[in-house]
């Protein structure tokens, strides 16, 4: 698993005009090749009145799958110049289907290609970007004897507080970056004179919206 990346937010639609042709980007998080042909599908049965349905996606931690499509339009005009935008901006899973309706002016190679990167890159910005962190999850009990100076210790490190119970002893959940699992059993142990119980459970992402 990645320690980070980058992806969309989850999905938006967003529409740009450019030479009496309307320029429709529909972007999704995606991922896996299935979800991102879904995706494509659900979008070009939607527009089956437009005149081109363009596409391109990347999945997987290491961008093995890499697909795009000029659906009817001059070769590498329109599918490879989005997928240029996705790795321009190191996205992972994420699929963009630009939906062309054409306005009677054409634009040239060298039109198309900035027209369907500025349709998908505006898409992209409209959906929002997130990083992804991987984060353990640590499951910290103490006596309420500590709780102040951890909570206030807590908030001004690295870690993040998921939740706090108030039970027979406080027990907090606390996110801890991945690589970082020793430093935090280190530093908690210290804090508190070995008297917290620490336990490591499951590792999941958190996003965080970014502007790129």
């Amino acid at each position: 698993m990645l320690k980070e990346y980058y992806t969309v937010k989850g999905e938006a639609v967003h529409e740009i005009d450019i030479q009496k042709s309307r320029f429709i980007a529909h972007v999704k998080r995606a991922e896996s090749e299935e979800e991102a042909l879904s995706f494509i599908a659900s979008v070009k049965k939607k527009h089956r009145d437009a005149n081109h349905n363009c596409s391109a996606y990347m999945i997987g931690e290491q961008n093995l799958i890499q697909k795009a499509s000029d659906d009817g339009e001059p070769a590498g005009t329109a599918g490879v110049p989005m997928l240029e935008v996705l790795k321009k901006k190191d996205l992972k899973d994420t699929a963009v289907v630009v939906t062309r309706y054409f306005g009677g002016i054409k634009l040239g190679a060298g039109g198309l290609i900035r027209a369907y990167s500025k349709a998908a890159s505006e898409g992209i910005n409209a959906c929002g970007i997130v990083k992804r962190t991987l984060t353990a999850t640590f499951h910290v009990k103490l006596d309420y004897t500590w709780l102040g100076k951890v909570e206030n210790a807590l908030h001004h490190s690295p870690y993040e507080i998921k939740e706090i119970r108030y039970l027979a002893q406080v027990e907090l959940d606390i996110y801890v970056k991945e690589g970082e699992q020793h430093a935090f059993e280190t530093w908690i142990s210290d804090l508190t004179n070995g008297q917290a119980d620490v336990a490591e459970g499951e590792k999941l992402y958190l996003e965080t919206d970014v502007a790129r």
